[in-house]
């Protein structure tokens, strides 16, 4: 199936593909988490700005899992596949989840990667200068560690979907299993180099010590902090909105799925 989607062939530079309004798709969001009995956090960023956090507890959960996006103002497929994975509401019986919906309100009006003030939030967690990712980690900080992370993007040059595994203890893999499930609605990226690293099979899995880095995205904070093991998502952004939507949240069960069957 996936084999017959067609690039758009709209990206020539940067991401001219379809955008989506970010206010709306926030306020379904806190619809369906009120519906549906999630805990609701508003965190403050500035007068009239603040990021939208959400729990999900259940009786005895087993394992935590945290999910983000909507951190590059214009990589629009997470923040619709977070809203369809709220509204539908299938969600592991094994998991507690903490859920930011969308880290970067301000960019997704001017269709940019940045924020409002030009600040890459996504290499902003080692330093803190923007009110956006102070927030953020300030409500990191309150909550338990994360058996996983998942941090759902998009790649307006890729060729296909891809992942990187940020897994330094080593544990049971997901990625191959994530690659298999997405492949059923959306081509993969089987380069064996991509975004200049060693990728197999469409996942990346760098040897890098944040430490080393003067720059860190939120998956680095999130190993050094709260997980020890992080996927992040990256939907081709130079296909059909529908098929990166499709992709991430193939990727999103998948993960949902093994950790419910882990022991």
């Amino acid at each position: 199936m996936s084999r017959a989607i067609q690039r758009l062939g709209k990206n020539q530079g940067g991401y001219f593909g379809e955008t989506i309004d970010i206010q709306q798709v926030l306020r379904d969001d806190l619809e369906a988490a009120r519906q549906f009995g999630w805990e609701i956090d508003e965190l403050p960023v500035s007068d009239g700005l603040d990021l939208l956090a959400l729990r999900r507890h259940i009786t005895a959960p087993r394992r935590k899992l945290y999910l983000s996006t909507g951190i590059h103002g214009d990589e629009p497929g997470g923040p619709l596949a977070v809203r369809q994975l709220l509204r539908e509401n299938q969600w592991s019986d094994q998991a507690d989840i903490w859920l930011c919906p969308c880290l970067n309100p301000t960019g997704f009006p001017l269709n940019r990667r940045e924020n409002a003030a030009g600040i890459d939030l996504n290499r902003d967690y080692r330093h803190l200068q923007s009110a956006e990712v102070r927030a953020h980690v300030a409500w990191l900080d309150k909550q338990p560690n994360f058996d996983l992370a998942l941090c759902l993007h998009e790649d307006w040059e890729s060729h296909g979907f891809y992942a990187y595994e940020v897994n330094p203890s080593q544990e049971s893999s997901l990625g191959g299993k994530i690659i298999e499930a997405v492949s059923k609605v959306c081509p993969i990226d089987h380069s064996p180099v991509i975004e200049d690293r060693r990728a197999q099979g469409g996942v990346i899995r760098p040897d890098i010590d944040p430490a080393t880095r003067p720059q860190w995205p939120e998956a680095f904070y999130l190993i050094r902090h709260k997980t020890r093991h992080s996927y992040t998502l990256e939907a081709p952004s130079d296909f059909p909105l529908s098929v990166r939507v499709a992709a991430l949240i193939a990727g999103t069960r998948t993960v949902m799925n093994e950790m419910s069957l882990w022991k």
